[in-house]
């Protein structure tokens, strides 16, 4: 089978970046891949802004040819979307729950939980052989009502379209990458797949352990004891909405509809640290600290315990710990958030290299944080929004990783 892929919610186009291994950009500004990977189509559509930023981005580095849509994906029809062997996506993690209208048929609570339907949709329409996820790990335990239950009604909606599906929770740094960021990775296939067959005789521990996608990949420790629930045991996703509830682990797989899941530990790699992505031997004086942000940053790192108090009057602390400040260089950098550019507690402030002087991280240390090539942003777009995109992007480093695996998968596919 051919290698095609559609990247959903694309952003700047970090599963491409991962999977075709693009390590820099040409004198022409597009992206040199170095895989052979078929991106047929993709979408990336921002509702909140008028001007379409990552888009542009990656219709820069890919070329205006590049089947690129921008459009809200909820609109699009499903059914003319090529037919592809992969589908790829970090999509929002929003309310899954699900609900009947008067006629009878499944509606959606929360405006944004159809962005997951819309994948979904997909599903149904184009019946892809696998399919690979990112979202945030407290997916798992989402809502806080109600633990479990938004990832059980996502499972039990990837069986009813026909996959099995297996998940980790990755904090990429313990693989070797120089951010702490742990996300929720999801790998799904088809039950008629070649790939399903082959796993037939296997049990689901040495799946999670020896023979899934992510254990060959991202090894773990090898003791491990599994949970397991029955998501056939409520009618429909409505039901589920209703009443399930169940605690997933960051590790797991559900297979005919049994989710069998349980905590691992990784089997770690070096990761890369701060001084090793920190530019050397520029003058980056606009990122220095001034007097007043330097002030503003000690105060927002260091410990604290602030009073406030409640609707009723009732008086209560409020705790802080207190953070390394500057960031410690020989570690790798804190999860990385969208509010990077701002005065804020989570904003990484490192030395500079010539100087010493404590300063903010560049636009291009923020994407070599998230394993991006060098100026991937610079496209045209404000500063701050380089760093939004940024922290709104995964570690490309992980479907990097998981390129070789999943390229045996699908040429396997008949």
């Amino acid at each position: 089978m051919k290698k095609t892929v559609i990247e959903l919610f694309a952003g700047v186009g970090g599963f491409r970046v991962g999977l075709n291994d693009i390590k820099e950009i040409d004198s022409n500004g597009r992206a040199i891949e170095n895989r052979d990977w078929d991106f047929v189509w993709a979408n990336q559509w921002e509702p909140a802004t008028k001007i379409q930023h990552a888009y542009e981005c990656y219709r820069l580095r890919f070329g205006d040819e590049d089947p690129i849509s921008n459009e809200d994906i909820t609109t699009v029809d499903k059914s003319k979307l090529p037919d592809h062997a992969l589908l790829v996506g970090g999509f929002p993690c929003q309310d899954y729950s699900v609900a009947r209208t008067l006629a009878g048929s499944k509606g959606i609570e929360g405006k944004k939980g159809v962005l997951f339907w819309s994948i979904a949709e997909i599903l149904e329409t184009k019946k892809p052989p696998f399919v690979l996820l990112e979202n945030v790990d407290r997916l798992l335990r989402s809502p806080a009502s109600q633990r479990g239950r938004d990832f059980g009604i996502m499972l039990r909606t990837f069986y009813d379209k026909g996959y099995d599906v297996e998940w980790r929770v990755i904090n990429a740094a313990d693989y070797g990458a120089a951010q702490r960021r742990r996300r929720t990775f999801i790998f799904a296939w088809r039950r008629n797949t070649h790939y399903n067959r082959s796993l037939e005789n296997e049990k689901p521990l040495e799946l999670l352990l020896k023979q899934g996608v992510f254990s060959r990949t991202f090894p773990v420790e090898q003791e491990i004891s599994l949970i397991e629930s029955n998501l056939l045991a409520y009618k429909d996703t409505v039901e589920m909405t209703e009443h399930y509830q169940f605690d997933f682990f960051n590790t797991g797989i559900m297979c005919n509809g049994t989710a069998y899941t349980g905590k691992t530990t990784p089997i770690y790699e070096t990761p890369k640290t701060l001084r090793e992505i920190r530019e050397k031997g520029k003058d980056l004086s606009p990122y220095f600290l001034t007097g007043d942000k330097e002030e503003k940053f000690s105060y927002l790192k260091g410990g604290k315990k602030i009073p406030r108090t409640k609707p009723n009057g009732e008086i209560y602390y409020y705790s802080e710990g207190s953070m390394a400040y500057p960031d410690n260089l020989d570690l790798p950098g804190r999860t990385m958030l969208t509010s990077e550019a701002s005065v804020n507690r989570s904003t990484h402030v490192i030395e500079d290299e010539k100087t010493g002087i404590n300063r903010l991280i560049t636009p291009i240390e923020a994407e070599r944080l998230q394993s991006f090539p060098d100026n991937w942003t610079n496209s045209g777009m404000p500063e701050k929004r380089r760093y939004f995109m940024m922290g709104n992007a995964l570690v490309t480093m992980i479907p990097n990783k998981l390129e070789p695996i999943l390229s045996k998968l699908v040429e396997n596919e008949e």
